[in-house]
């Protein structure tokens, strides 16, 4: 690739949100499969986004999301104190440590000045003026709150004069924080002819603080509550001075309560609201004037174990109500929803292939892991599936939920009570509105599933009256709704056994046609490609005929998610160099699938580095279509494919998606029950895409 490439992602005033658009563009560049940098050019620590350990939490962020190995300190220019001492000086250094990194990355990424405290011309011409020394074009950001369409073409257009008068290269100009409909009226806001115009509408939920930032914000000290909930986001405060029965009709979800804290009715009021089904989830109350619950009311108060975060601030009420309507949140790196909520606005209002074309970017030959999980989400986006979670009491589940829904991978069904889903998910800041939250001991629902799955196992002795007991495990609901067509897929197994999530399918869902074993694979994603592992999951010893059912599972598999397959059948002899029963298992299993599928390319027996070296396939079995170039590693049982697995995971750095099960008539999928968010998602976008077909 040639030179590093540059972008500078400046403003011409603060809080025009350009960390959401810098977000979209990195996320963009890496799903493409480059090495990308950030580099923040001006760092202050008065930066609003500043973290708890002083750092610039938004550059955090997005280092989280790039994928090059530029460190936080190697991503700083210079801090405001140089800059204000000698702009030309500043500038010099800035350029000096970009070079010294632009070597890590493809493209990097420079995040523009946050205006924090130099007049808006000054420094614009030294955001231009650094884009000029990078040699790399500016993405313009501008903030259309609160404006008509005239003002804020008539700002981009000054802020592009600016930009050019310090021979800056704009390639295109982003309306953030737009406050009209969509769609928007992008000729009206057009600052030039040719110039690239993209709409982004207001999104209050970005700036809004998580209770943590407002209980620095008040100086607050935590006295109960939940200590999960301090990440959620404030979305409103709301000063309770009135009398409590007028004051709840001005709470909402995510509102935030500050109250004097000798104002013990609005406190206890507020905390038996917060019990009720029909009431808004509170994000936290803040008690002020230094007062607290005393007495018998500091007993009642802890005995009612609130989960909504209670602080204690001795600011008077006045100050602390003024202190937490200043507080703006930034997107930092636990802002999970943030996130969510950024990527998807900046998917949908952004052309991504006409920004590409303007940074003029080539396109990588390999395929990252990050690349393979973004074409994993844009197959499922393709053509939306509905996958059922059974889980739905474990946070991560609601937490994932949030996820697939606000990037649209699939729709969700959860199961489980409606009302205490749906309160927790509140509670924890989530979205989940767009789920159906369906309960497995719904009577409509058991008797249709009790009733055919007497029918299926009727030859077992199995009752209508056993079969309405039987439905009502999570498992079995949620596999009956795959069978019924209620569901396109499953995933499960964050809180339950492997066996007790896949145990239902054997019995409900059973084989695919010409399938007689279900196993699972692994999909291995090194630095620049995938490889597809089975089965290390399922079938402890499998027999000749086990293999050949794994091989061609395996190669579907990997052909439905763009990996060609060439099979490799591992055993520790390659060729006819050796023999022995469990050689000749593996032999007679790749037999079986020449047998079965003349049309698939395998090998076996073979060893592992035969199969993945060329230079050892060179030496050991010369002229292989498979030796050298294998993709799809079948292993001859579960103790070796299970530890290769990790091996390959922790020694190389891989990241393993799976385990991926497969044979089954319709699909369903088995989640670790040690399984990350991310994993929750990433499992369900393979089970969409399954369920494509």
């Amino acid at each position: 690739m040639p030179a590093t490439r540059s972008l500078v992602i400046a403003s011409p005033e603060r809080d025009s949100g350009k960390s959401t658009v810098a977000l979209g563009v990195i996320d963009l560049l890496v799903r493409q499969g480059h090495r990308v940098g950030v580099f923040r050019a001006v760092s202050s620590s008065k930066n609003h986004g500043t973290d708890s350990d002083g750092k610039d939490g938004v550059l955090e962020m997005l280092l989280d999301h790039a994928s090059s190995d530029i460190s936080y300190d190697e991503a700083i220019g210079v801090t405001y104190d140089v800059m204000h001492a000698d702009a030309d000086e500043a500038l010099s250094q800035i350029v000096a440590r970009f070079h010294a990194i632009a070597n890590k990355c493809d493209v990097l990424v420079v995040l523009g000045t946050d205006y924090t405290d130099v007049s808006a011309a000054t420094e614009l011409a030294f955001n231009a003026k650094i884009a000029a020394n990078l040699g790399g074009p500016v993405l313009l950001v501008t903030s259309a709150f609160n404006m008509s369409d005239d003002d804020a073409k008539a700002a981009a257009v000054m802020a592009l004069q600016e930009l050019r008068s310090n021979h800056a290269q704009p390639i295109g100009v982003v309306f953030n924080r737009h406050s009209g409909d969509a769609p928007f009226d992008v000729e009206a806001l057009r600052p030039e002819p040719d110039l690239p115009v993209w709409v982004l509408p207001e999104e209050p939920f970005l700036n809004a603080p998580t209770v943590a930032q407002l209980v620095d914000a008040v100086k607050g000290v935590k006295m109960l509550g939940d200590d999960e909930l301090f990440a959620r986001e404030a979305t409103e405060v709301v000063v309770g001075s009135m009398g409590l029965d007028h004051m709840l009709e001005h709470v909402k979800d995510g509102s935030m309560v500050i109250t004097a804290g000798d104002r013990t009715e609005i406190l206890l009021g507020l905390l038996a609201a917060q019990g009720a089904p029909s009431f808004p989830t509170m994000s936290g109350i803040i008690l002020t004037g230094g007062y607290k619950p005393a007495g018998s009311v500091s007993t009642l108060v802890k005995d009612m174990n609130p989960r909504v975060p209670l602080i204690t601030s001795d600011l008077d009420t006045y100050t602390a109500a003024r202190a937490a309507s200043n507080a703006r949140g930034h997107i930092l790196i636990n802002s999970t929803r943030k996130i969510d909520v950024a990527g998807s606005l900046f998917d949908k209002y952004v052309n991504s292939e006409d920004l590409l074309g303007r940074l003029d970017v080539p396109a990588p030959e390999v395929v990252t892991p990050l690349m393979f999980e973004y074409q994993l989400i844009e197959r499922a986006r393709g053509d939306r599936k509905r996958v059922v979670l059974p889980e739905g009491s474990d946070d991560r589940i609601l937490r994932a939920a949030s996820t697939v829904l606000a990037r649209g991978i699939a729709d969700l069904v959860i199961l489980g009570d409606e009302v205490a889903i749906r309160r927790r998910a509140a509670e924890l800041g989530l979205d989940i509105s767009a789920a159906a939250v369906i309960s497995q001991h719904d009577p409509e629902y058991v008797e249709k599933y009790a009733t055919e799955y007497t029918r299926l196992r009727e030859k077992k002795g199995m009752t209508l009256e056993r079969a309405r007991e039987v439905v009502t495990g999570v498992s079995y609901f949620g596999t009956m709704m795959v069978h019924m067509g209620d569901a396109d897929g499953m995933v499960s197994g964050a809180a339950h056994t492997t066996a007790h999530t896949i145990r239902p399918s054997f019995e409900i869902i059973k084989t695919a046609p010409g399938i007689s074993s279900v196993s699972s694979v692994f999909l291995m994603c090194l630095e620049d490609r995938v490889q597809v592992y089975g089965d290390c999951a399922v079938i402890p010893d499998p027999s000749a005929e086990q293999l050949a059912d794994v091989a061609i599972s395996s190669a579907a598999t990997a052909e439905q998610f763009g990996v060609e397959p060439l099979i490799a059948m591992l055993s520790y002899s390659t060729g006819d160099s050796g023999s022995g029963a469990d050689v000749d298992k593996v032999r007679q299993g790749a037999a079986l699938v020449h047998e079965r599928r003349p049309d698939l390319k395998v090998e076996g027996p073979i060893q592992f580095d035969a199969a993945s070296d060329a230079t050892v396939a060179d030496l050991k079995l010369p002229g292989s279509e498979v030796a050298g170039k294998a993709t799809v590693f079948v292993f001859p049982d579960l103790n070796t494919g299970n530890n290769t697995y990790k091996a390959v995971q922790r020694t190389a750095g891989a990241i393993a998606v799976g385990p991926v099960l497969q044979g089954l008539n319709k699909p369903v999928n088995d989640l670790s029950r040690g399984a990350l968010v991310q994993d929750i998602v990433n499992t369900v976008a393979i089970t969409a895409i399954q369920a494509q077909g």
